[in-house]
């Protein structure tokens, strides 16, 4: 018998789980937005609530969602290695006590300014109407709650996963979308659209809840501190300027987004936030997922000074990344017009959603590869060569939407589709921009990565065999719409798989 406890490597069997958890958490994300797509269609009122995000997940992002946590693992792994267990937890009080209160601090300024943050002229929405604009703010101030529920949660998921910890931070989502569900169903029944927000409040609890017994399961003991003397503070804060900078500048992508499509009219926010939704399913089950095994792991290569360990994982990631998700984008983005519909925002809300789509989906491979290749600069504790490609990211972004919106109304294009459709291809070269440019600079360190090799030209070829037979099937299969859709994305991706069965067989082997 074999000395061997499981049948896949640990990297490859928890992405795996992962992927899975992910997966049935956009499943049930999935249901909600339909959902919410059969009550509410794309409607002033939701277009008022897609719009009314935008500052709490700015603020989230930047104190401790993707700002903290990427900035955190990296110091926490090597508290962890170097120092041990409750070295690591004190130093994980003390960040989370200094992120509450600047979250809450912040929050409450957002709220006493929301109206006004919404109706200038380059803020949220200057575009709606009065009565819009003052549902934006209401509905705001009540998400900034959640935002606080998510400052702890969002550490704790760090904190986990710096642990080598995956199951229950993968979980929380779920729970998060288990109560936006309720919202949906339940609440939304007695209080309108203010029932999604009390619902996203619930989720933000279940969200922290079911990752407390990690904290208990790992030895977690509070510290009761305010303070930044600390050197693993210090380390943690030098880090994360440069992150909450990058982030500012990835949630202006967001911002800019609202206050653009605010003009086009009626459902063009709600199309985009639909349109970026489908486009993330299979970002995050395979970019994501495999970015937040492999940071804990690359973190700690670095820490030894294994460099040849490092790029030998570095370049799997790469390839496989590179591999699915060039087949995928191809696929969905045909197919789509066979699963939409089943959203329920009628004819022309389905026509929006899949032009919305298919431009994001256009940036697919490069949202996929930036979750690897700017994961390894904060594995070398580098925040300022991220910030600088972020920064390069937003001007391509607002340069591209603004001249494709502008060209759309100088040709006489119908302007809500054109707008919507230029929106997401800006995101979508903005962020393939933004990927290129890091593994170009990765590439002038030496160390080995990116290496591509032949999945460089095997990627492209499946996508155009994967999308040949798609539409194959869309063209001619007679049967209902919905069920040849799924048909056409079924043998689409079974078309493109002999092509990258070799990268997608190495990701299973680590």
């Amino acid at each position: 018998m074999s000395g061997h406890k499981h049948l896949l490597p640990r990297i490859a069997r928890t992405t795996l789980m992962l992927a899975a958890l992910l997966a049935a958490d956009k499943v049930l994300a999935f249901i909600r937005i339909t959902v919410v797509g059969h009550r509410f269609r794309l409607t002033p009122a939701m277009d008022a609530f897609n719009a009314a995000n935008n500052l709490p997940d700015l603020l989230f992002a930047l104190i401790s969602g993707g700002a903290l946590a990427m900035a955190f693992i990296p110091v926490l792994a090597e508290y962890r290695t170097r120092y041990g267990r409750s070295a690591a937890w004190d130093l994980f009080s003390r960040v989370a006590n200094l992120a509450f209160v600047i979250t809450a601090a912040l929050a409450f300024l957002i709220a006493l300014l929301a109206e006004p943050l919404i109706r200038w002229k380059f803020g949220i929405a200057p575009n709606f109407t009065p009565e819009q604009q003052h549902l934006t703010a209401s509905l705001m101030r009540l998400d900034l709650i959640g935002t606080l529920i998510f400052s702890l949660s969002g550490l704790v998921t760090a904190g986990l996963q710096a642990n080598q910890h995956f199951f229950l931070p993968a979980l929380a989502p779920l729970m998060y979308n288990i109560g936006q569900i309720f919202g949906a169903t339940v609440l939304a029944n007695r209080f309108g659209i203010y029932g999604l927000v009390y619902g996203v409040l619930l989720g933000a609890a279940l969200h922290f809840g079911v990752q407390v017994p990690g904290l208990v399961k790992y030895g977690f003991r509070w510290t009761a501190a305010l303070t930044i003397s600390h050197p693993g503070v210090k380390k943690v804060l030098s880090l994360m300027g440069p992150r909450v900078a990058t982030m500012f500048f990835i949630q202006l992508i967001f911002l800019a987004r609202d206050n653009l499509a605010s003009g086009l009219g009626q459902g063009a926010v709600s199309a985009l936030s639909y349109g970026w939704f489908i486009m993330q399913v299979p970002e995050t089950l395979i970019g994501t997922a495999l970015g937040l095994v492999l940071l804990p792991t690359l973190s700690e290569q670095i820490a030894r000074g294994e460099w040849e360990a490092f790029a030998a994982t570095f370049n799997r990631g790469v390839r496989g990344l590179l591999a699915l998700s060039l087949p995928i984008a191809a696929v969905l983005a045909i197919a789509l017009p066979g699963l939409v519909p089943v959203l329920g925002l009628g004819e022309a809300g389905t026509r929006l959603v899949v032009w919305a789509a298919r431009a994001y989906l256009l940036g697919l491979a490069g949202h996929a590869l930036l979750e690897l290749a700017a994961r390894s600069f904060y594995a070398q504790q580098d925040a300022i060569t991220p910030l600088f490609a972020s920064a390069i990211n937003t001007a391509v972004y607002l340069a591209v939407a603004i001249t494709l919106i502008a060209t759309g109304a100088r040709i006489g294009a119908r302007g809500i589709l054109t707008g919507v459709t230029g929106i997401g291809t800006a995101n979508a070269v903005a962020f393939t921009t933004e990927a290129t440019l890091l593994l170009i600079l990765l590439k002038r360190r030496g160390k080995g990565v990116p290496s591509f090799g032949r999945t460089g030209w095997r990627a492209p070829l499946a996508a155009l065999l994967g999308a040949g037979a798609t539409a194959a099937v869309m063209a001619w299969a007679p049967m209902p719409l919905l069920v040849r859709g799924i048909l056409a994305a079924t043998v689409g991706f079974i078309g493109a798989l002999p092509l990258v069965w070799k990268e997608s067989v190495a990701l299973l082997k680590w």
